[in-house]
């Protein structure tokens, strides 16, 4: 007899992009004048579980502080999300901010989490399961900045509620966030909320902190993503020959990590020569950071109003509820 945590197992759905797509957006990345390579693709199995090492790191505030801001106005927030809700994350990780949200909404009617790693999205729809057993969990292994069908459900909701937490929204550019608040706004429908973690501008110093760790997990895990191109495409960049470069940007108020060649150097990939001169480098990701009006605007530009707004006592980060307007 098939349980209940092989059951939710088989209801993954896995929309992830193959090789091919990969292979193209790394090919078409490294040969820009300012070579890059898309955030997305950090999160192999192992690179995945770097990032939740960055997480418990003392400079890396975002997290602690987010949880923070979700426990002390967790009821708050329930009440304005109210009870039937279907809930879908995007970028669920190992789903431990989630949680708190679960643990209070009252008879959410499903939750639907969406991830590129499909190993820690396995793993932890197991522990869901476990934890949540009347709750329907229909996980989704995909690149959530795409359009893809969601999986129906069973039970009717009052409303759907779209939960992005982290700095997530950080690493979309300027041009793409409108884009990107559109495509959640034909998910949530009319209606619908947005509960979003948005990164509040603050003193550059702490924000060097924060991408530079003194352990250096953030640079091993800035550098994995080369690893992963070598394993994954059969490419033959050289590790010790680039170096994690992250610094704040305050014309673009964003922080810009890098990966910088340490020496003139060829490296090889599909039957391809991709040349690198010293000190130039690839750009792996951005994270603007906002001050409340700024993002307010962006938001109604997208059709949502910012209905509530909470923040730690230093106005380090946000936790956001957005409406789209009927």
């Amino acid at each position: 007899m098939m349980n209940v945590n092989e059951n939710r197992q088989k209801r993954l759905l896995d929309l992830k992009s193959g090789r091919e797509s990969f292979l193209y957006e790394v090919l078409s990345g490294l040969q820009k004048a300012q070579k890059e390579l898309p955030c997305k693709y950090f999160y192999d199995q192992r690179g995945a579980q770097l990032f939740q090492h960055i997480c418990a790191l003392e400079e890396y505030y975002i997290p602690r502080i987010e949880v923070s801001i979700m426990e002390a106005y967790i009821k708050e927030m329930v009440e304005l999300i109210g009870p039937h809700v279907s809930l879908i994350e995007y970028g669920c990780g190992d789903c431990t901010k989630v949680r708190i949200l679960l643990d209070h909404l009252h008879d959410p009617v499903a939750y639907v989490p969406i991830d590129i790693s499909q190993e820690q999205l396995l793993r932890v729809t197991k522990e869901l399961a476990l934890d949540y057993p009347t709750l329907e969990v229909f996980p989704v292994c995909a690149d959530f900045t795409r359009r893809f069908e969601f999986p129906a459900l069973k039970r009717r909701r009052n409303r759907t509620v779209v939960y992005f937490p982290g700095s997530t929204i950080g690493n979309f550019h300027s041009f793409q966030v409108r884009q990107f608040l559109k495509h959640i706004a034909a998910v949530c429908r009319p209606g619908g909320l947005l509960l979003i973690g948005v990164d509040l501008t603050k003193d550059p110093a702490l924000l060097h902190r924060a991408y530079n760790d003194r352990e250096g997990v953030t640079a091993a895990f800035n550098l994995n993503l080369l690893r992963r191109i070598n394993h994954e495409l059969n490419s033959d960049f050289q590790l010790d020959c680039f170096e994690h470069y992250a610094f704040y940007n305050p014309k673009e108020s964003r922080i810009e990590m890098h990966l910088v060649s340490l020496k003139e150097q060829v490296v090889h990939l599909d039957n391809r020569t991709i040349s690198f001169a010293k000190d130039e480098s690839i750009w792996t990701e951005s994270s603007y950071k906002y001050n409340l009006d700024e993002f307010r605007q962006i938001a109604a530009n997208a059709g949502f109003k910012v209905e509530r707004v909470w923040t730690d006592e230093q106005r380090w980060f946000s936790v956001q509820c957005l409406v789209l307007s009927a």
